[in-house]
């Protein structure tokens, strides 16, 4: 009886490794029917990716050029164009920024600075920024810019407030101003105290003047400040 019974689990366990075996070999062998491509839809604009196999082989490829020219036509990108020409046009009335400038744009995100400033007329503008965004900003890190010592005669961030080492940020901006030339930065809207707080950190500037501005819509502080000698 005992043999009986060793000889039917035998059997089975056979029986049960075969079946597992056909249905493994099935399975690595059969194309995953998300991958399959979809016949096409009768109303394209109303499909959506079901998996990110169906997406990254039905996306269409944009052109960079295509991409820009779809972002500066838009009304935001416009919007924020004009808000920061506003900024400047200031500092244009004190003569502190005619058309030869040389001007860099620290910590530039997309560029609309650059953009911006181009569109007023002056002639060099450079934007960086950790990430490029061509062809109006280009890659390097504010706290190690890549130029040479006086090279620009104006400098500009409007994202002082997100530098890691906000020191570093400021130094790096002295030191690619030629002397008497202008740092201009932006912070979040504050008083006095963090005006002058802010200041102490550009060692090699004097301060000119602060005022409360709206970018966009967001109330921020802008401080202008002029190199007093080079960087040392």
């Amino acid at each position: 009886m005992d043999k009986q019974i060793h000889t039917f689990l035998h059997k089975l366990s056979f029986v049960a490794i075969t079946i597992a075996s056909i249905t493994l070999v099935s399975l690595f062998l059969r194309t995953p029917e998300t991958c399959v491509p979809p016949e096409a839809p009768s109303k394209p604009h109303l499909r959506f990716p079901k998996s990110t196999c169906d997406f990254t082989t039905n996306r269409p490829h944009l052109p960079s050029d295509k991409k820009n020219n779809r972002l500066w036509s838009s009304r935001d990108w416009n919007n924020k164009l004009h808000s920061i020409s506003l900024l400047f046009l200031p500092i244009r009335d004190l003569g502190l920024l005619p058309n030869h400038s040389k001007i860099l744009c620290v910590s530039a995100g997309a560029g609309h600075e650059v953009a911006a400033l181009s569109r007023l007329g002056v002639e060099d503008v450079t934007g960086v920024e950790i990430f490029d965004s061509p062809p109006l900003v280009s890659r390097a890190d504010p706290h190690n810019l890549p130029f040479f010592d006086a090279a620009f005669d104006f400098a500009f961030t409007a994202r002082f407030d997100e530098a890691l080492f906000p020191a570093r940020f400021a130094a790096e901006m002295e030191r690619v101003v030629r002397p008497g030339g202008v740092c201009f930065v932006l912070v979040g809207e504050c008083g006095p105290r963090e005006v002058r707080d802010v200041v102490r950190l550009f060692r090699n500037s004097r301060f000119v003047s602060s005022s409360n501005v709206s970018l966009v819509g967001i109330r921020m502080t802008s401080i202008l400040m002029r190199t007093r000698k080079s960087y040392s």
